[in-house]
């Protein structure tokens, strides 16, 4: 691993002020993408350290996982010291990540507008459940929270029948991409106006948005023409299939395609019929089609469905269990092994994104708890003893 400054984002410093996965995952990727990522930490650390596995106090696989590509730095913001040392980091960055509840920052004194005093080209992005000028500002949100109060858990109840929470930390992580998007563009506008600004990335309503895409189905119209809900996500039988020998994704969507798996199981009879003649018709029947396909799913084995469906360009995926995503050669550049200096062998999630002329690097490790302090405040001129 090299410190050497590379990627699109080279000369932006970014503080990380957040915890848990969402701010800190948005920060990892502007880090991946060459930011200089500075992670400020209480004296106690980051609530992520807490997680297990681990080998060694501190530093288990979920904080391994959201804090490479940063300098770690321990602050006591309830100190007048700690609040100083910020206030001259804050002057030298670019970008300010946290997801504090606003009564919290206001306590600290490291509210945006005090911030933005000490560097009006500050970009000052706060993630928190609620909008702050909701009477819900000062709830506490986690994830499973943001899903509920974003209506993503009744549309698990309508499709499955149970009011389920994702087997993900969803909000959390489609959050973390809308924060790192929004203050790009932020940046761009700070580059071109040598002025940066507040971004506010509510939680609840990100997710919200997120579901509406297609789940506001009728109710897109006024008056409505129908309820909530995407008929083909919401059809009861839409799942993975059985196949012979494991399970599978299979997806005839297009006429061609549908006409192609009819015939592919000596059911052309079934390609004519008027239920799934048309867009208009199959959406009023995704739940027989989605019964038929899981009947004549069983008939073959993975790596016959593999090769009758790529002949027919009928879109097909055998489920990738995650447990062997490791064996599997196509995900070798997503899943490599690296040396920490402390934590000894492990494995890293990588960038997914492919840039042609400025690509994504991992250029330092996970740090432990404070490892920077000394090395960043001298920078700034601040002893670590005054921090």
């Amino acid at each position: 691993m090299t410190d050497d400054a590379c990627g699109a984002l080279a000369g932006v410093r970014v503080i990380d002020l957040a915890s848990v996965v969402m701010g800190p995952f948005a920060a990892q990727l502007l880090g991946d993408m060459g930011a200089d990522v500075i992670k400020v930490e209480p004296p106690a650390g980051d609530l992520t350290r807490l997680t297990h596995p681990q080998r060694h106090p501190g530093m288990g696989a979920l904080a391994l996982n959201v804090n490479r590509n940063k300098r770690g730095i321990v602050l006591d913001l309830k100190s007048p010291d700690g609040q100083e040392a910020l206030l001259k980091l804050v002057a030298t960055a670019d970008i300010l990540l946290t997801n504090m509840r606003p009564g919290a920052l206001d306590r600290l004194g490291l509210a945006y507008e005090r911030l933005s005093m000490a560097n009006p080209r500050l970009i000052y992005c706060n993630a928190q459940g609620f909008r702050t000028d909701s009477d819900l500002a000062g709830l506490a949100a986690y994830d499973e929270i943001v899903q509920a109060s974003s209506g993503f858990v009744d549309l698990m109840r309508r499709a499955t029948g149970e009011p389920n929470y994702a087997p993900s930390i969803l909000a959390d992580k489609v959050c973390a991409l809308t924060i790192t998007y929004s203050v790009l563009a932020a940046l761009v506008h700070q580059r071109a106006t040598g002025r940066g600004q507040r971004v506010e990335v509510p939680m609840t309503d990100t997710l919200l948005a997120f579901n509406m895409i297609e789940h506001m189905s009728g109710q897109t119209f006024e008056p409505p023409m129908g309820p909530t809900g995407f008929n083909r996500s919401m059809a009861e039988p839409h799942r993975a299939v059985r196949t012979k020998d494991g399970w599978a994704c299979i997806l005839p969507y297009t006429d061609k395609n549908i006409e192609a798996f009819f015939a592919a199981v000596n059911r052309p009879d079934l390609a004519a019929d008027e239920r799934f003649q048309d867009p208009a018709q199959r959406a009023r029947n995704y739940s027989t089609l989605y019964e038929l396909i899981e009947r004549f799913a069983v008939e073959y084995t993975n790596e016959e469905w593999q090769r009758i469906c790529g002949e027919r360009s009928i879109p097909f995926a055998p489920v990738q269990e995650l447990d062997k995503a490791i064996d599997n050669p196509y995900f070798d550049p997503m899943l490599t092994v690296a040396e920490h200096p402390t934590e000894g062998p492990y494995r890293q999630v990588g960038f997914p994104v492919r840039f042609s002329a400025t690509p994504a690097t991992v250029r330092r490790h996970s740090p432990t708890l404070g490892q920077h302090t000394a090395e960043v405040l001298a920078e700034l001129d601040v002893r670590a003893a005054d921090r």
